[in-house]
């Protein structure tokens, strides 16, 4: 069950944003074996000068619609299947909502259960041996 934080600058209607999280869900579905709906996004929209972002470094020429999705997951992925799902990531998301590959830029964030705390303040690690 990642949780993604989703930033890009402000003024994106609902339909574009509801695209962007449901090219997500499908490449999280799809290669990190995320079961379907199993969502957890939160979408910041930034002022441009809230949202600061070199438009070349390591890609680009990037444009206003840069995009980043900074992906905590609480079980760590191989190289090859981190590498399949930025791929799917940026192809879902060239097809709806129209984002350049150029604009997507991901980081994944590993974690522990014991990071994690679903509800009611017990750790996930805890519930899971419940």
């Amino acid at each position: 069950m990642p949780f993604t934080r989703i930033s890009l600058l402000a003024g994106k209607s609902a339909d574009y944003l509801a695209a962007v999280s449901d090219s997500l869900d499908r490449a999280l579905v799809e290669c990190f074996d995320v079961p379907a709906n199993d969502r957890f996004v939160a979408i910041h929209q930034h002022r441009p000068e809230e949202l600061i972002f070199d438009r070349s470094y390591r890609g680009g020429p990037r444009s206003d619609d840069f995009i980043l999705f900074h992906v905590t997951t609480g079980k760590a992925r191989s190289n090859d299947t981190k590498r399949a799902f930025y791929r799917r990531l940026v192809a879902h998301l060239a097809e709806a909502p129209g984002i350049r590959p150029e604009d997507v830029m991901v980081v994944v964030a590993n974690s522990t259960f014991e990071d994690w705390s679903f509800a009611s303040g017990i750790s996930a690690a805890e519930a899971s041996e419940r």
